[in-house]
């Protein structure tokens, strides 16, 4: 067995928290085994002036922690699921899910106000599309403005009075321990989430069979199926920043919902769609969900934004 593993992570805090909490789950599965953080800066964490849809999308994240695995100088990375593009880098495979956090998205406001009770021209800061959308759609009086940073830097905007309002996953403020700033937690089905939000993956090098096996005793049943549902229906719908696109699987016992929802980044249109069954059946639910948005319109929206 491996005597050491190397993880490649983002320097962001919540970065290294998920980096620590793997390394702290490797270390109760294998005791003796040695971990070593390799915190990095990314692209994507430099360029904070544009939106993500404009300069490549979340993988601008990931590509110094795959060159990290690919060169050997790391064995594993951790990433935020939600930052993975459905394409895998060949070489590298990404089955390891943890338990999934609180998937939804909240909504941070100065005063204290939820969405609904906001003012008409409320400046709300998201850097997300699909969050704008479901915005727009909801609430078209407002003012939503792009917002990049890490958490603290995001809060820290809010609470200078940059924005009136702004919109979190409720897995990395939970992580941070600073879930008490959340004053609304905006649920299906109302609001739907991005695919796979609060789902911590671990990749390595495919065939490094010593760190697969080390891995293996960490992964999520729940998680992976669920990862697999949402991924199916983004992969179908060209899923990406460029596309506002929502899709959420909830599993119970042997039955699984999945609901989708795409729209325009205005908010002017909008389709959902929503089917169930067998957990056995995930990959005809999956199709299903994602023909049913195609039969309304899906691929008018993804080409127009492409």
């Amino acid at each position: 067995m491996k005597k050491i593993i190397r993880i490649a992570t983002r320097k962001s805090e919540l970065a290294l928290w998920q980096a620590n909490h793997v390394a702290s789950l490797l270390g109760q599965q294998h005791p003796g085994l040695d971990v070593e953080l390799l915190p990095m800066v990314t692209k994507g964490d430099i360029i904070l002036d544009q939106p993500l849809a404009q300069i490549g999308g979340k993988g601008l994240f990931l590509k110094e922690l795959e060159k990290a695995l690919l060169n050997g100088d790391a064995d594993i990375a951790v990433h935020s699921m939600k930052d993975v593009p459905i394409e895998q880098v060949p070489g590298l495979v990404v089955d390891v899910m943890l338990e999934r956090a609180n998937p939804f998205d909240a909504l941070l406001s100065r005063e204290g106000q939820a969405l609904s009770d906001l003012p008409a021209g409320a400046c709300v800061g998201t850097s997300s599309l699909r969050r704008q959308c479901q915005l727009k759609s909801t609430r078209p009086d407002l003012r939503v403005k792009d917002l990049r940073g890490n958490v603290n830097t995001r809060i820290r905007k809010l609470q200078e009075g940059e924005y009136d309002a702004i919109i979190l996953a409720c897995a990395g403020l939970e992580r941070l321990g600073m879930d008490d700033l959340i004053t609304q937690t905006l649920e299906p089905p109302e609001w739907l989430p991005a695919a796979t939000q609060g789902t911590i993956g671990i990749q390595c090098r495919e065939d490094d069979l010593p760190v697969v096996e080390l891995l293996a005793p960490l992964k999520n049943p729940d998680a992976l199926l669920r990862t697999q549902a949402e991924r199916a229906v983004a992969t179908v719908l060209q899923g990406s920043c460029q596309v506002p696109l929502a899709v959420f699987a909830e599993v119970d016992g042997e039955s699984l919902h999945i609901s989708g929802m795409i729209g325009l980044p205005d908010g002017s249109r909008m389709l959902r769609s929503d089917r169930a069954g067998s957990v056995s059946q995930v990959d005809q639910i999956s199709a299903a969900v994602a023909a049913d948005l195609l039969d309304q319109g899906a691929g008018e929206i993804v080409a127009s934004l492409r």
